[in-house]
């Protein structure tokens, strides 16, 4: 295996293994015991509920991995994503998220280092798609940290997140 083979299979792996097995499972602990009211609480009106989060997640995960390496139509509507106040219960959110992750692994599973070299236009930016995929695992775990910080204050209950590190923070 070429160099740059092996570099494009060791990036595809980690980022599948940051976004589908940690941020994801994480994320979906996080929302899926949470009330409507919790759901779309907002502390104030500059902030955004875990509602309107799982919403963004969604468009930004189809736009730039999904439409835009099976070179579909970009349907995203970005603002209608932090305009809602109400609306989808947990499960529902989650559902969404779901398929779209789903598709979004069937992409990370195919994905050729010509791909991930060549240019692409997303959201009017213009990146490689090496850019896109890193653009989405670190957007993603951006806002995974947020709901999981809104839901510890929520709710006040220890996530358990890191329940393999040993008592000196190790991993056992």
């Amino acid at each position: 295996m070429a160099a740059t083979d092996e570099l494009a299979t060791l990036f595809l792996e980690f980022s599948r293994k940051k976004l589908l097995n940690q941020y994801w499972p994480r994320l979906r602990e996080c929302v899926a015991p949470l009330t409507p009211e919790q759901l779309w609480w907002r502390p104030n009106p500059a902030s955004n509920s875990i509602g309107n989060l799982l919403l963004h997640l969604n468009g930004n995960v189809r736009q730039w991995l999904v439409a835009s390496f099976n070179k579909d139509e970009d349907k995203r509507d970005r603002p209608a994503e932090f305009a809602a106040k109400e609306g989808a219960i947990a499960a529902e959110l989650l559902a969404k998220l779901s398929a779209t992750l789903d598709a979004a692994a069937a992409v990370l599973d195919r994905l050729t280092v010509a791909e991930l070299l060549a240019p692409y236009e997303i959201q009017g930016y213009h990146v490689r798609g090496l850019d896109a995929v890193y653009q989405v695992v670190e957007h993603f775990g951006l806002h995974y940290g947020q709901i999981a910080y809104i839901t510890k204050s929520l709710t006040g209950r220890d996530l358990g997140f890191h329940k393999e590190l040993n008592k000196s923070g190790r991993a056992h």
